[in-house]
């Protein structure tokens, strides 16, 4: 679009600041959130990983058929895994991070060294070499103390935003500790236009005695991926907005309640067209609008309701007339609004988990199942995605399955948590729960078992696929010195890793091809054949043969993955399988 800012294969930024002088805020007083580290955070955002996921089906509940997905990995590194799969699919996210309250502990996410080595300079390593977690404490003390955190969030609040659907919407739960920094960070992500709303829940019935003024909420923060295109659903009326209507006179079109007849006119404006008298057909008395007001519907409207007996004039017929409103007419529900003070506490949260797994609660702040409801029958239709990528105690897919059962959804989860360490001393490990992810996957078991004994007539998703982050299967170039470039080169001439596991492999090239973790697999005559939005595409991993190769153009799938080590070095064989597969239109990439 742009060739003239080009020069010599670079991109030439002179030119381009001529090009838009009037468009780059060049004013060093501009308004901008800015702070220490940010540049290496968009740097982690656009580094590519090397990451890939691996299905661990014995910790599965009905792996072939569920549309649900556990991840266990760190999630930054999760969600650029999942972009190609999942950009612009998921209908809501949930998010609930750490709170940054100054003794809890955040992402610690590597600017310049590899993994291991960052591991291993902050003392985040066993004795064995494992890394214990990836995160660390981030004391208020810390000089950096919000930079940090704003540090963990920008990428992944960025790599979250490729993957909602254009009429998408994340919540985020936050409390005083990061609001602010939270708000105006998601205005720079999201875009402030996208801003939705702030809600405030209740997270305690009485405050505690232990500060000068103690909080009894936190705030739910919603954005849109495109305000315009968002569209939210009603809340259904409860019992006691039903009891409002009723139909004392039996009037045909049902229950109804009275409303106002007066238009809302600033300044009690005098429009003469309306100012016309309602004759009451009971007395005959004229009735004009207010001093400050107006009728809300002309002349020959008025007559059609009176005709239609929907106005009302008081129990003994004599009063002011009012509207009939009738339900039938009204919308099926009203707005939710921004306060939430009736889906439950902290303590909730901790009944409906220690429910399902007993008293192994080690979460400090816990969402009750009925919040997360909440945001799901704000949000998601009955077919919607909906992402956690910090899962915690798997509330949201706990929530996910329970609001299935009871309005006969489908909605899917990601649950995506990192596999921290239990403390030993607690109730959980003690148990044999080694780490968090553990816990979050037996809440899941546990619940979807729960949910299809009390709904036995229903046909339900309640199981998940797990997967766990890994490095790739396919070995990773290293750029290397000239002292070992021709060593570098015989490292790949198989460009596959020793020892991979083929269903590990053919998922990870899934992910590579844009295929979700929940596209239809099924294995005939050594070839994976993968459907999704009617695309087809063969893997040819384990063998290759020329009736393996007729039997797939048979099959005329849109796409043929093959690895080149099973043509064994004949050439011949390799380029008559490329002609034959160009002559039916079949992409064939071979690896």
């Amino acid at each position: 679009m742009l060739p003239e800012i080009f020069s010599e294969q670079q991109i030439d930024f002179e030119k381009f600041k001529q090009l838009f002088a009037n468009e780059i805020a060049t004013h060093p007083d501009r308004y901008t959130l800015n702070w220490a580290g940010k540049s290496e955070a968009y740097q982690v955002l656009q580094t590519p990983t090397q990451q890939t996921l691996i299905p661990c089906e014995a910790e599965s509940v009905d792996f072939a058929q569920s549309q649900n997905v556990f991840i266990e990995g760190e999630n930054l590194e999760v969600l650029k895994v999942l972009q190609k799969s999942y950009f612009n699919s998921v209908k809501m996210i949930y998010i609930d991070p750490p709170y940054n309250t100054g003794s809890d502990f955040i992402y610690k996410d590597n600017f310049a060294d590899s993994q291991a080595d960052y591991a291993e300079k902050v003392g985040d390593k066993d004795s064995e070499g494992n890394i214990k977690r990836a995160f660390v404490k981030n004391s208020k003390e810390n000089g950096h103390y919000h930079s940090n955190w704003l540090n963990m969030m920008l990428p992944r609040l960025h790599l979250a935003r490729n993957l909602l659907r254009d009429d998408g919407v994340i919540f985020i739960s936050i409390d005083d500790h990061e609001q602010a920094q939270l708000k105006l960070l998601c205005d720079e992500v999201f875009g402030e236009e996208n801003f939705v709303e702030q809600i405030i829940w209740k997270k305690r019935g009485s405050p505690p005695n232990d500060k000068k003024i103690a909080a009894i909420h936190e705030y739910v923060l919603i954005y849109a991926k495109n305000f315009v295109a968002l569209n939210l659903n009603l809340k259904a009326r409860d019992e006691r907005q039903l009891a409002r209507y009723s139909n004392p006179d039996n009037h045909p079109k049902g229950k109804w309640a009275a409303d106002n007849l007066m238009a809302n006119v600033k300044g009690g404006r005098f429009v003469k067209s309306l100012y016309f008298p309602i004759i009451n057909p009971n007395t005959g008395e004229e009735h004009f609008p207010s001093s400050n007001g107006n009728w809300r519907f002309n002349q020959e409207k008025i007559k059609e309701l009176l005709k239609n007996n929907e106005i009302y004039f008081g129990v003994d017929g004599r009063g002011r007339p009012k509207l009939k409103r009738f339900l039938c007419d009204v919308k099926s529900g009203v707005s939710f609004g921004t306060i939430w003070d009736y889906v439950g506490y902290n303590n909730t949260a901790s009944s409906d988990f220690s429910q399902v797994l007993g008293n192994l609660n080690i979460f400090d702040t816990p969402k009750p199942i009925k919040l997360i409801k909440e945001v799901l029958e704000l949000s998601t239709d009955e077919n919607s995605i909906v992402m956690d990528f910090f899962a915690g105690s798997a509330t949201t897919a706990h929530a996910v399955m329970q609001l299935n059962a009871e309005d006969g959804g489908n909605r899917r989860f990601i649950c995506v948590q990192l596999p921290e360490k239990t403390d030993e001393k607690s109730e959980a490990f003690k148990a044999g729960f080694q780490t968090i992810a553990e816990i979050s996957k037996e809440r899941i078991r546990r619940a979807g078992k729960q949910i299809a004994e009390q709904y036995p007539d229903k046909t339900m998703d309640t199981g998940f696929k797990a997967f766990k982050l890994s490095g790739s299967h396919f070995k990773q170039w290293q750029s290397p010195t000239e002292q070992y470039l021709e060593k570098q080169l015989q490292m790949f001439i198989d460009p596959v890793a020793e020892n991979t596991d083929t269903q590990a492999m053919m998922y990870e090239l899934l992910l590579r091809l844009g295929f979700s973790l929940t596209a239809k697999v099924r294995w005939e005559n050594q070839v994976c054949w993968v459907e999704e939005n009617h695309q087809r595409v063969a893997l040819i991993l384990n063998e290759v043969n020329e009736s393996i190769i007729n039997d797939v153009m048979t099959r005329q799938p849109q796409k043929v993955v093959m690895l080149d080590r099973l043509f064994n070095g004949d050439d011949a064989f390799k380029k008559n399988t490329e002609l034959q597969m160009s002559d039916m239109n079949i992409a064939l990439l071979v690896i």
